[in-house]
């Protein structure tokens, strides 16, 4: 055995450069492929296997690609631990560094939800990471675990409205704002308004599914349309609402001039949940 084992140690130093990194190269696609076929049992030992042989950023990216599978499997737990022991070894791909945080972000607030509570200061810890993406998705998920756990999400998610071009972005944070605090965007507390901005221009519905922070369904109605909608009803429509107390010809006129609100919100029977608010 000990002869085998020697043979085998020689043949290996007499191998030329080229033929030793055309077999990692080989382990690197067979990696890749097993992952991107969703064999990710097959795929992490795949990756370990390249960890194992490779150097450098090469084997830093492997033990990234290990946690995506333990991610992938449900292992949401070791995932955890696998992508910061990735961390830990400060790898220079920028992407992949962003990728690995977030996903323990999304990962510690998944867990939270379960009732392991202690994995939210993961994401609280997250709020003051040097990169914008990171600090955003982690006020983004923090706000969908409640009151309690969003309040430190509030600055932040401030930083997105004040700060940020991306609509659908800012759209999410004043979600998570009003999640909070219904009147997070009325009065004082709204965030840093536009010049001449005075009135409300439009009409924001947001329906979400039992569990999920981002919305099913999701309308944006310009106040002017829903103005001309009111004031297009048939006169014993709007006989009916003035005996309600609502008067159709002027409602959206006053409305509008009250400034970013909250109208409501309703919680259905199954979980599912719909926000109406102006802005």
């Amino acid at each position: 055995m000990k002869e085998r084992l020697a043979a085998l140690a020689l043949a290996a130093l007499l191998l030329p450069a080229g033929a030793l990194a055309q077999a990692d190269a080989e382990k690197l696609r067979s990696a890749k492929a097993l992952f991107f076929d969703r064999q990710y049992a097959q795929a992490r030992e795949a990756w370990q296997a390249v960890r194992a042989s490779g150097r450098g950023a090469e084997a830093q990216a492997a033990l990234y690609w290990v946690a995506r599978c333990s991610e992938s499997l449900g292992e949401s737990e070791r995932a955890l631990g696998e992508y910061a022991r990735y961390l830990a070894e400060r790898p220079a791909d920028r992407a992949l560094v962003e990728e690995a945080k977030t996903s323990r972000v999304a990962l510690a607030v998944k867990l939270a939800k379960t009732g392991k509570t202690r994995h939210v200061e993961v994401a609280r810890d997250a709020l003051a990471d040097p990169s914008r993406t990171v600090r955003y998705f982690a006020a983004l998920q923090l706000a969908s675990l409640g009151t309690e756990a969003g309040k430190d999400a509030v600055p932040v998610l401030r930083e997105i409205l004040a700060e940020e071009k991306d609509e659908d972005l800012v759209e999410r944070a004043k979600l998570a704002l009003l999640r909070l605090d219904r009147k997070a965007l009325s009065g004082s507390a709204s965030p840093a308004p536009r010049p001449g901005a005075r009135e409300a221009a439009w009409v924001r519905v947001r329906i979400y599914e039992k569990g999920a922070s981002k919305p099913g369904v999701s309308i944006n109605l310009p106040v002017a349309l829903a103005d001309l909608v009111f004031k297009s009803l048939p006169d014993d429509a709007v006989a009916d609402l003035r005996k309600e107390g609502y008067d159709a010809r002027t409602f959206w006129e006053r409305l509008k001039k009250t400034g970013p609100a909250e109208i409501l919100t309703i919680e259905g029977d199954d979980g599912e949940r719909i926000q109406v608010w102006i802005e």
